[in-house]
């Protein structure tokens, strides 16, 4: 398998996903604006969404991904069918009575992670209620994760990677045509999260029957993979939700600020969403089978060498990604979101926290390349540790930042504390003698320096004027930035093309 290709049929599917997800968000700006509504939308989305990256994508793939790999390498498909499904029964069990904690419990839950909403009754009241209904998403996600898991390790990539689409596609069709029958309007978003969750879980189940993967429900607390999965998780769930709360403080920090600063801080982290999937999301997906196969096989070598490959690419696609971001922030902003109730104030409000994220983006990406390959090797210990000091200098930069910088400052203090993740897990690495830098790393830098340097002179004479794009019209505004984009990204590899830099030079294949 070349996993070049795999990342680029993953990187499609993404990027296909975060352009609905930016169609999304541009209508959910347009309609809804930055106010009462969409503070308590987002809210009341992020609390499910930070349970799915607790429970789905977060601990249970990082503990399930090398188990399932290690039983398809070693033990063949009757072990690894009877694994599938008791992990999916004991899954859907601890998950319905989490959803239907969630739902009773709602108040307290809104009382807690936003407790500025206290002094505004009407917006606590619409986040409870939304809450309600978005709640349940953390159930079919977490089956979605699962199933997605199973298709990554039989290298099935593109279909989860494609599955978000469907959630995007509900967001839309929602807000355009059914909004007008639900009140207030804005409801109809929650609404959406719930059916998106559904859609998602349909989608993939054909998928599983042609791999004869569809779990069935079998319960045996016995089994001795899911008791290696569960000890994984203890560690596992403690380490990200160490990483999740950071973020749940940063909504509590917010939400006694300005009306208007959880939203400012959802749209930047939107377009901070799309290079950290597009790539961090992707290599972290293809890269954990592959580092999982050579560790059950002891094949070291391999290992470094796939270390060594996640990282060059990394530093090759993310820098010009944070660059981009910081130098073009206000052009994007107003090209996406600057319509109907989206005010010039809105703007340079998500601007500023934008610009902020940028700063952190490489180390955000590096983590998700980095944390892998302790995963691989069932090492949760390591990162937990490391994400307890994240979380504590997290909270530190926030208190530090917060007074001067607002809700800017809360996203640089995010982007600045993965920044120092994702060097305590490098080092960590090298410590262990795991990974193996190849040789060449200083002159791959230095060339690298050069092609930013050009594309940020390009995309700056390119952008013109940040006050500008408040007056250009919607087709414009498009089709200036489609320049910006070819131009920023023509001049960045066409400088590397010169300096020596050849797509050959990246592939890099496994056995499957």
């Amino acid at each position: 398998m070349n996993l070049l290709k795999a990342l680029a049929a993953v990187g499609s599917m993404t990027l296909m996903s975060r352009i609905l997800g930016f169609v999304r968000d541009t209508l959910i700006a347009r309609v809804f604006g930055a106010g009462i509504y969409t503070d308590a939308f987002f809210v009341a989305f992020k609390i499910p969404n930070l349970l799915r990256r607790l429970f789905a994508e977060g601990a249970f793939s990082q503990a399930f991904v090398p188990v399932l790999a290690e039983y398809k390498n070693r033990r063949g498909h009757d072990a690894t069918k009877v694994l599938v499904d008791h992990v999916a029964t004991l899954l859907f069990l601890a998950l319905t009575v989490v959803t239907l904690l969630g739902v009773l419990a709602a108040p307290a839950v809104v009382y807690l992670s936003a407790p500025g909403f206290r002094a505004e009754p009407d917006k606590f009241a619409l986040t409870v209620h939304m809450l309600r209904v978005t709640f349940p998403y953390i159930l079919f996600i977490s089956l979605v994760s699962l199933a997605g898991g199973v298709l990554n390790t039989y290298s099935r990539f593109s279909v989860p990677a494609f599955t978000p689409v469907l959630l995007n596609l509900s967001f839309i069709v929602g807000a355009l045509f059914l909004a007008p029958y639900f009140d207030p309007p804005a409801m109809v978003l929650a609404w959406a999260v719930l059916a998106g969750g559904v859609l998602q879980l349909a989608f993939q189940m054909p998928f599983l029957a042609k791999l004869d993967l569809v779990p069935k429900f079998s319960l045996n607390t016995h089994d001795e993979g899911v008791w290696r999965i569960l000890k994984l998780m203890g560690p596992a769930v403690f380490g990200v939700s160490i990483a999740q709360l950071s973020l749940l403080i940063n909504t509590i920090f917010a939400s006694f600020l300005e009306t208007g600063s959880v939203s400012w801080l959802y749209y930047a982290d939107r377009l901070m969403e799309f290079p950290t999937g597009m790539l961090g999301v992707a290599l972290g997906t293809i890269l954990l089978p592959s580092l999982s196969k050579s560790y059950a096989d002891k094949a070291d070598g391999e290992y470094s060498l796939l270390m060594d490959w996640g990282l060059r690419l990394t530093f090759l696609l993310a820098l010009p990604s944070a660059v981009a971001l910081a130098v073009l922030a206000a052009p994007l902003v107003c090209a996406l979101f600057h319509y109907g109730q989206f005010t010039a104030h809105d703007v340079w409000m998500t601007r500023q926290a934008l610009m902020a994220y940028s700063l952190g983006l490489l180390g955000l990406i590096l983590v998700k390349v980095l944390a892998p390959g302790f995963y691989a090797r069932q090492n949760i210990k390591t990162p937990v540790k490391i994400a307890i000091f994240t979380l504590l200098a997290t909270q530190m930069m926030n208190l530090a930042f917060v007074w001067k910088l607002h809700h800017a400052g809360l996203a640089l203090s995010i982007g600045l504390g993965a920044c120092l993740n994702a060097g305590l897990l490098y080092y960590h690495l090298r410590k262990a003698d795991v990974y193996r830098p190849q040789s060449g790393w200083w002159l791959f830098m230095f060339k690298l320096a050069c092609a930013l340097a050009v594309m940020a002179l390009a995309l700056a004479w390119l952008a013109g004027s940040n006050e500008a794009w408040l007056h250009y019209a919607a087709r414009e505004k498009m089709l200036r930035m489609v320049v910006l984009i070819v131009g920023g990204a023509g001049a960045y590899f066409a400088t590397l093309w010169l300096l020596g830099f050849r797509f050959k030079d990246f592939a890099k294949r496994v056995t499957a």
